[in-house]
């Protein structure tokens, strides 16, 4: 697989899931465009990124739930690129909370990041890759919460197969562009945020039939596929990434 010379917008890529996904990019010769919501978590990221692979990596912070900000980014890879090839819709956010004492602020905040930033990074990143005979790759990042009911996390899970609905309803509009739309599944993954739980890797160890969570490069691995020339005529389709663990669903 090649990128060189692809211009790239991926949010909510500070850490993490989205930060391999960008320093892999980067490393294939893509014109990468980095977003966090975090202005120094950003700029570590990028300059990390440029130092590690000697590619272009350029940080811009914001809230990728703010339609102004999406726009902002979009005409950033326009400007800067001329084209926009590929966008990796990856910022979320996850509140847990009983069913029964879940406030509306929280309902709203994660339908405003997880589905509203999507549908709007789609819809802006479309408008520039419509008008290109090359067209464009859309990804967008679920979670087998979409597809596997998890305590106290009904809006997120929502959220998260919602996402995979949006997918399958843009290939009506967007096909005849030349723009394919997917969604990748992470299961339980190694993070910075979930290493913080010292029991995380050995009870996911003992859930997942692989017999260990995933690394962010096996999810890496996926966009990479996904968002490549390869998978061209792959689109509406969700993939999930889990070592199995949908399969037969044990308890957390």
């Amino acid at each position: 697989m090649t990128f060189i010379n692809k211009t790239t917008i991926i949010t909510g890529a500070g850490q993490g899931i989205g930060f391999e996904i960008a320093r892999r990019l980067a490393a294939e010769g893509a014109q990468v465009i980095l977003n966090d919501i975090d202005p120094t978590l950003t700029q570590h990221a990028a300059q990390a990124i440029r130092e590690e692979t000697g590619g272009t990596c350029i940080p811009l912070a914001g809230d990728s739930s703010d339609v102004v900000f999406i726009q902002t980014m979009v005409d950033t890879a326009v400007t800067e690129f001329g084209r926009l090839d590929i966008v990796i819709a990856n910022a979320g956010i996850t509140l847990f909370g009983d069913f029964f004492e879940y406030t509306p602020e929280a309902f709203f905040r994660v339908m405003q990041v997880n589905l509203g930033g999507t549908f709007f990074l789609a819809q802006a990143a479309s408008k520039v890759m419509k008008n290109q005979p090359s067209g464009g790759a859309l990804l967008f990042t679920s979670s087998v919460t979409g597809h596997q009911a998890h305590k106290n996390l009904a809006a997120y899970g929502m959220s998260k197969a919602a996402l995979e609905m949006l997918a399958k309803n843009l290939v009506i509009e967007l096909s005849p562009f030349k723009i394919n739309v997917n969604t990748l599944a992470p299961g339980a993954t190694l993070t910075e945020r979930t290493l913080n739980d010292p029991e995380y890797t050995a009870v996911w160890s003992k859930l997942t039939p692989m017999g260990r969570p995933a690394t962010v490069s096996d999810i890496a691995d996926t966009a990479l596929f996904l968002v490549s020339d390869h998978a061209k005529h792959i689109t509406g389709q969700s993939l999930i990434v889990d070592g199995g663990w949908t399969c037969i669903s044990p308890n957390p």
